[in-house]
């Protein structure tokens, strides 16, 4: 899977969490993670939207799909 989310941002969420410093590595094992979390909620909104009779995912399935899973 290609990466989505670029360095910069996951590096401000870690400071703002609380370190003061967050290596590369680290930047990339939680992107790894937001990543695949994202894909799999996505997914799930995608199937409550389609059996709702909708092409447009909205924030509601988004937060559905977190719920459920």
């Amino acid at each position: 899977m290609a990466k989505v989310i670029p360095f910069a941002p996951i590096e401000r969420l870690v400071r703002t969490a609380g370190a003061q410093r967050v290596s590369e590595s680290a930047g990339m094992a939680l992107t790894e993670i937001l990543e695949e979390y994202g894909l799999e909620i996505s997914r799930e909104a995608i199937k409550l939207a389609e059996h709702a009779g909708r092409k447009t995912v909205k924030a509601e399935d988004i937060k559905l799909a977190k719920e459920m899973l």
